[in-house]
Formats: C-alpha cells, structure tokens, sequence
C-alpha cells in the first residue's frame, strides 16, 4: 500500500467542508470525513484504478457526497492535490499539478 499526504491547500479544503455538512446537520460532518477516508484508501490501495482527470493527476469521487480527490504519484507516494466540490470552479486547483 503506497503512503499518501494532502498538500496544504486539500487538507484546508477537507476542514472546511467538514466544518460546513457539520453545521448543516450533526454527525454529517463526521461522516463526509469517513468517506474521504475510504477513498484515501481505495487509492492507496490501487492508485492506477482511478480515471485521468487531466495529465498525470487523477480522480477519485467520493460516495454520497459532491466531492472529488484529485491525486498524482510523486514517486511511491499518493499526493492529494485538491478535495474538489464537483460544482464549483472545476480547474482551480491545476495550479497544484507536481511536474515530473
């Protein structure tokens, strides 16, 4: 199983959409969290099982909520590059794209 790391900008994006279903109904919050967990690790389970979103970078959706992780290898290494709302402003984060 590969190792995975957020960069800065996904891990801000995972809290404050935490934070936002927290406030929308108790325990949603949590559960958007355990989610994002599982898909963390279907990737690092099968990195290369995930559709091409764009290059090198990937992405993997997460059930019952309108997100996405978008991701790339950095050698043996999982990086999240964004936690993406599937709704708003779809390329913010290519500026995030790790050039090999």
């Amino acid at each position: 199983m590969k190792p995975a790391r957020f960069l800065a900008p996904a891990e801000r994006e995972l809290n404050d959409a935490a934070r936002y279903y927290e406030g929308r109904a108790l325990g949603l919050g949590t559960d958007f969290l355990e989610r994002v967990a599982v898909a963390v690790q279907d990737i690092r389970q099968h990195p290369e099982r995930w559709p091409i979103a764009r290059g090198s970078v990937r992405r993997r959706l997460v059930r019952r909520f309108p997100f996405a992780l978008l991701y790339q290898m950095d050698g043996d290494e999982v990086v999240i590059l964004a936690v993406m709302h599937l709704r708003r402003h779809p390329e913010y984060w290519t500026d995030r794209i790790q050039q090999p």
